[in-house]
């Protein structure tokens, strides 16, 4: 019996993208749906999270998500653009956010088609595997392409059908809090919430006591 977890994610999340390849090869290895439910990132739900944290919270998340990457040998680099327009110094996030709503709204249009997992994980390898001008030229169509999906597609239904794509991704939010956390990545099976990439072999040892098998 296939089972399914949610994946609650999100495309300016480092430790996201650091957790994707793992849990997108544990749905091809094992009898295992995951359907990834795209958020915002907290930069447009909670604008003054970053003035609220730790003055150390920057530098030691550079720190950990970098060595993260380098134990799992997973290619990293910072994100060229960065999904969220912020200045850095400032901590400020910027009224206009041409990247981030297309990023995620497209994510959703994904999980409608049921192709979620392969299509941010083909787009996060851009935005955070090093790739500059990830938005430019034919990256994300490429991406898309190698999730099954068309580019103009999504970006058309995007487009035309945003405010229902808000409702839905609203809606994962409001799913993942009712789990039980608030952060990405967090897996959720069977009601239980399995929060950061350094939880992925906790997950999948809980779905093996409910029956996980290998392909």
């Amino acid at each position: 019996m296939t089972l399914t977890a949610d994946l609650f994610w999100s495309f300016r999340s480092p430790y996201s993208y650091l957790a994707i390849a793992r849990y997108r090869a544990l749905a091809a290895s094992h009898d295992l749906a995951i359907n990834l439910r795209p958020v915002y990132p907290l930069a447009i739900r909670q604008p003054d999270f970053f003035d609220r944290n730790h003055p150390n919270w920057l530098s030691y998340t550079m720190r950990d998500m970098i060595r993260v990457a380098q134990f799992h040998g997973i290619p990293f680099g910072p994100p060229r653009p960065d999904p969220i327009v912020q200045d850095m110094m400032t901590r400020e996030i910027a009224a206009e956010q041409p990247y981030i709503y297309r990023l995620t709204r497209l994510g959703q249009a994904a999980s409608r088609r049921g192709k979620s997992l392969a299509f941010a994980h083909e787009t996060a390898q851009l935005i955070w595997g090093g790739a500059r001008d990830w938005h430019l030229g034919d990256h994300l169509a490429g991406a898309a392409q190698r999730a099954g999906l068309d580019l103009a597609e999504l970006d058309a239904e995007a487009e035309k059908d945003a405010q229902t794509l808000d409702n839905e991704i609203a809606a994962n939010q409001i799913a993942l809090e009712m789990a039980g956390h608030w952060g990405v990545p967090t897996l959720v099976f069977e009601g239980e919430p399995f929060f950061g990439q350094d939880r992925i072999e906790m997950a999948k040892w809980r779905m093996e006591q409910k029956g996980l098998r290998p392909r």
